[in-house]
């Protein structure tokens, strides 16, 4: 089966959507990176690294170096999909990421959104 197109996109084309996303509903990048840093693991100055090599998905995720076991207690319907009902490990973790800009977008407390 051919891999999705968005594992091989670089992740620093898509970022700046997140930030917008955001942005638009009167969150900040600020808040965007520590979701990412929360996820993924990555320190600020990695990610910032991240972006400038423009990573691409499969292996952005691939290197992250913690990638947080809570991240199994985010729920619910991304893309008319399932997040926790996803088979595919990679693209399960990109819809974690999207589920959780959402979170953000829609005026979810810091709190929550890292499952605090």
């Amino acid at each position: 089966m051919a891999k999705h197109k968005i594992y091989s996109m670089s992740f620093a084309s898509v970022y700046p959507h997140y930030v917008t996303k955001a942005e638009k509903k009167g969150r900040t990048k600020a808040e965007v990176d520590e979701i990412i840093r929360w996820l993924t693991g990555y320190s600020q100055e990695e990610l910032e690294a991240v972006l400038d090599k423009k990573t691409d998905f499969e292996t952005f995720f691939a290197e992250a170096p913690q990638m947080n076991p809570s991240r199994e207690l985010i729920k619910g319907v991304i893309c008319g999909v399932r997040v926790e009902d996803i088979e595919d490990p990679l693209m399960q973790e990109i819809r974690y990421l999207d589920k959780l800009i959402d979170e953000l977008a829609r005026g979810k407390s810091m709190e929550k959104i890292l499952r605090k």
